[in-house]
Protein backbone atom coordinates (compact mmCIF):
# COMPACT_ATOMS: atom_id res chain seq x y z
CA UNK A 1 0.00 0.00 0.00
CA UNK A 2 1.63 3.47 -0.38
CA UNK A 3 1.59 5.35 2.09
CA UNK A 4 1.31 9.84 1.36
CA UNK A 5 1.62 12.05 3.99
CA UNK A 6 0.53 15.47 4.30
CA UNK A 7 1.81 17.64 6.53
CA UNK A 8 0.38 21.68 7.24
CA UNK A 9 1.75 24.55 8.63
CA UNK A 10 0.78 27.56 10.76
CA UNK A 11 -2.80 28.04 10.94
CA UNK A 12 -3.77 25.28 8.69
CA UNK A 13 -5.75 23.61 11.55
CA UNK A 14 -8.05 26.91 11.75
CA UNK A 15 -9.43 26.21 7.63
CA UNK A 16 -13.15 26.13 7.78
CA UNK A 17 -13.24 28.66 10.42
CA UNK A 18 -10.53 31.20 9.31
CA UNK A 19 -11.35 33.60 6.58
CA UNK A 20 -13.85 31.24 4.86
CA UNK A 21 -13.82 33.49 1.92
CA UNK A 22 -10.03 33.00 1.37
CA UNK A 23 -9.32 28.85 2.89
CA UNK A 24 -13.30 27.67 2.61
CA UNK A 25 -15.46 26.36 4.86
CA UNK A 26 -14.43 22.76 5.23
CA UNK A 27 -12.18 21.57 7.97
CA UNK A 28 -9.13 19.91 7.22
CA UNK A 29 -10.21 17.20 9.21
CA UNK A 30 -13.47 16.63 6.93
CA UNK A 31 -10.51 17.24 3.78
CA UNK A 32 -8.67 14.08 4.80
CA UNK A 33 -11.63 12.15 5.43
CA UNK A 34 -12.99 12.95 2.28
CA UNK A 35 -9.22 11.91 0.74
CA UNK A 36 -9.51 8.66 2.45
CA UNK A 37 -12.55 7.51 1.01
CA UNK A 38 -11.46 8.80 -2.19
CA UNK A 39 -8.38 6.57 -2.45
CA UNK A 40 -8.96 3.74 -0.05
CA UNK A 41 -5.52 2.14 -1.61
CA UNK A 42 -3.24 4.47 -0.24
CA UNK A 43 -2.26 5.01 3.40
CA UNK A 44 -3.09 8.89 3.83
CA UNK A 45 -0.83 10.31 7.15
CA UNK A 46 -1.85 14.02 8.79
CA UNK A 47 0.30 15.86 10.60
CA UNK A 48 -0.53 19.53 11.51
CA UNK A 49 2.07 22.17 13.35
CA UNK A 50 2.05 26.12 13.98
CA UNK A 51 6.11 25.26 14.41
CA UNK A 52 8.76 25.23 12.54
CA UNK A 53 10.74 22.62 13.99
CA UNK A 54 8.34 20.25 14.44
CA UNK A 55 7.39 20.36 10.72
CA UNK A 56 11.18 19.78 10.23
CA UNK A 57 11.38 16.82 12.22
CA UNK A 58 8.32 15.43 10.21
CA UNK A 59 10.01 15.87 7.29
CA UNK A 60 12.88 13.86 8.54
CA UNK A 61 10.47 11.51 9.85
CA UNK A 62 8.59 10.44 6.99
CA UNK A 63 11.00 11.47 3.93
CA UNK A 64 13.08 8.64 3.61
CA UNK A 65 9.96 6.24 3.71
CA UNK A 66 6.75 7.74 2.90
CA UNK A 67 5.96 7.64 -1.15
CA UNK A 68 5.15 11.51 -1.43
CA UNK A 69 4.71 14.19 0.76
CA UNK A 70 1.59 16.81 0.08
CA UNK A 71 3.05 19.83 2.15
CA UNK A 72 1.18 23.14 3.05
CA UNK A 73 3.72 25.20 4.98
CA UNK A 74 1.35 28.16 4.88
CA UNK A 75 3.28 31.16 6.09
CA UNK A 76 6.49 29.00 6.34
CA UNK A 77 6.74 29.11 2.66
CA UNK A 78 7.59 32.65 2.39
CA UNK A 79 10.12 32.56 4.46
CA UNK A 80 12.10 29.06 6.10
CA UNK A 81 15.19 28.63 4.62
CA UNK A 82 15.28 25.34 7.33
CA UNK A 83 11.99 23.50 5.93
CA UNK A 84 13.85 24.21 2.20
CA UNK A 85 16.73 22.54 3.46
CA UNK A 86 14.90 19.75 5.48
CA UNK A 87 13.17 19.11 1.40
CA UNK A 88 16.23 19.43 -0.29
CA UNK A 89 17.88 16.43 2.19
CA UNK A 90 14.70 13.78 2.19
CA UNK A 91 14.30 11.66 -0.83
CA UNK A 92 10.65 11.43 -0.94
CA UNK A 93 9.20 13.59 -3.55
CA UNK A 94 7.28 16.85 -2.37
CA UNK A 95 4.33 18.57 -3.91
CA UNK A 96 3.67 22.15 -2.57
CA UNK A 97 0.22 23.19 -1.99
CA UNK A 98 -1.39 26.49 -1.40
CA UNK A 99 -5.32 26.57 -0.62
CA UNK A 100 -5.65 30.48 -2.18
CA UNK A 101 -3.91 31.67 -5.03
CA UNK A 102 -0.62 33.13 -3.81
CA UNK A 103 0.10 35.40 -6.98
CA UNK A 104 -3.21 37.06 -6.28
CA UNK A 105 -2.23 38.17 -2.50
CA UNK A 106 0.06 40.03 -0.90
CA UNK A 107 3.27 41.11 -2.51
CA UNK A 108 5.27 38.68 0.17
CA UNK A 109 2.97 35.91 -0.40
CA UNK A 110 4.20 36.23 -3.45
CA UNK A 111 7.37 34.45 -3.53
CA UNK A 112 7.98 30.70 -1.57
CA UNK A 113 11.37 29.34 -0.69
CA UNK A 114 9.86 26.05 -1.00
CA UNK A 115 9.51 25.64 -4.64
CA UNK A 116 12.81 24.89 -6.31
CA UNK A 117 13.31 21.64 -4.21
CA UNK A 118 9.94 20.12 -4.34
CA UNK A 119 8.29 18.17 -7.47
CA UNK A 120 5.77 20.69 -7.98
CA UNK A 121 3.45 23.26 -6.89
CA UNK A 122 -0.61 23.57 -7.11
CA UNK A 123 -2.20 27.08 -6.04
CA UNK A 124 -5.04 29.23 -5.73
CA UNK A 125 -7.30 25.48 -6.07
CA UNK A 126 -8.92 25.33 -2.67
CA UNK A 127 -8.83 21.99 -0.96
CA UNK A 128 -8.97 20.20 -4.12
CA UNK A 129 -5.48 21.04 -4.56
CA UNK A 130 -4.87 18.42 -1.68
CA UNK A 131 -6.51 16.09 -4.02
CA UNK A 132 -4.70 16.67 -7.29
CA UNK A 133 -1.22 16.58 -5.22
CA UNK A 134 -2.73 13.19 -4.29
CA UNK A 135 -3.11 12.13 -7.58
CA UNK A 136 -0.06 13.25 -9.07
CA UNK A 137 2.23 11.71 -6.42
CA UNK A 138 0.32 8.65 -7.54
CA UNK A 139 1.04 9.14 -11.30
CA UNK A 140 -2.88 9.76 -12.22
Amino acid sequence: MKKIEIINGPNLNLTGIRQPEIYGSVTMEQMVTDLRERFPQVEIGYYQSNVEGEIINRLHEVGFTADGIVLNAGGYSHTSVAIHDAIAAITTPVIEVHISNIFAREEYRRHSLLSDVCKGVICGLGLEGYRFAVEALLGK
